[in-house]
């Protein structure tokens, strides 16, 4: 049986926090108990936050804290045609469509229909999409596409959970709620989610299961704030044929007043801890880690 492999996966869009901390201790340790590989990941899909001295800070602080990993890095940057391969077979099974609506135009959409009622949201709180650019003629999104126009490449959701039939994964840690063991997916609590932009050729929800199956991860070791978003993730891996890992969503790190930590948040980053004198064995403490 091949050794498990766990994965940590920042974006280098702002300095760790104690949270990164307690998730990337618990890949690392997870994947040294088990006899194990364990990645680092660079999730650097969004070219206008991702800096290099971010990059180096992560670099940094994770060896602080003793953590050793696999070369060569995985960043997302350069796999762009990874991603380009998925969406080219999920808009040949029929399941992608652009929508062509501004972020201010969907709120105003939101809004409209608000008026008239409760607007359904996903478990994150966002509403789900609003516009009718899946009902657009063929003709109509090819005339929109040539003009240059801005657009993002939607999941039809109804279509891909036909495909794909019942849903669930296996959760080894637990929801916000104490979730556990088999979890029923429910992909379609998201809606018709953003696969891609024009200027930005993935989304997260994309690249993770593709940088996940490329990568032969097995185990995911996250946060509890991406439990439901696993229903979308178990979607796209059913349908693109993808291997399925196991998954443990831990509790997050919280500030004094409660609040899931922040990259802005300088009382709590690994920069600044250590920049006080603070040492790694002060921190896995304050995270709870013996």
């Amino acid at each position: 049986m091949p050794p498990p492999v766990f994965r940590f996966a920042p974006s280098p869009n702002g300095f760790l926090h104690l949270g990164h901390a307690y998730s990337a201790l618990l890949n690392f340790e997870s994947a040294r108990e088990g006899g194990g590989r364990f990645l680092l990941r660079i999730e650097d899909i969004d070219a206008t936050r991702c800096r290099p001295e971010f990059e180096a800070a992560i670099d940094q602080d994770l060896g602080w804290l003793g953590i050793t990993w696999e070369t060569p890095v995985r960043r997302q940057s350069d796999h762009f045609a990874d991603y380009r391969a998925a969406l080219d077979r999920l808009a040949a099974m029929g399941l992608l469509y652009p929508s062509f609506e501004s972020r201010a135009g969907i709120a105003g959409l939101v809004k409209a229909r608000e008026a008239d009622g409760v607007w359904p949201r996903d478990p994150d709180g966002a509403p789900l999409y609003p516009g009718a650019a899946k009902s657009l003629s063929a003709t109509e999104r090819e005339r929109r596409l040539r003009s240059g126009a801005a657009y993002a490449l939607r999941l039809d959701m109804d279509a891909a959970c036909r495909l794909a039939g019942d849903l669930a994964w296996t959760e080894r840690g637990s929801g916000p709620d104490g979730e556990t063991g088999d979890i029923v997916a429910l992909p379609k609590a998201w809606g018709d989610v953003v696969l891609a932009r024009k200027d930005t050729p993935t989304s997260y929800h994309l690249s993770v299961v593709i940088d996940d199956a490329l990568q032969g991860v097995t185990d995911v070791v996250r946060g509890q704030d991406l439990f439901w978003s696993t229903a979308v993730h178990r979607l796209l891996q059913k349908i693109l044929d993808l291997p399925q890992p196991v998954y443990r969503h831990h509790g997050l790190i919280r500030d004094g007043a409660g609040a899931k930590l922040s990259k802005a948040s300088a009382a709590t980053g690994l920069r600044e801890l250590r920049a006080r004198g603070m040492t790694a064995g002060e921190v896995r403490n304050l995270i709870g880690l013996p």
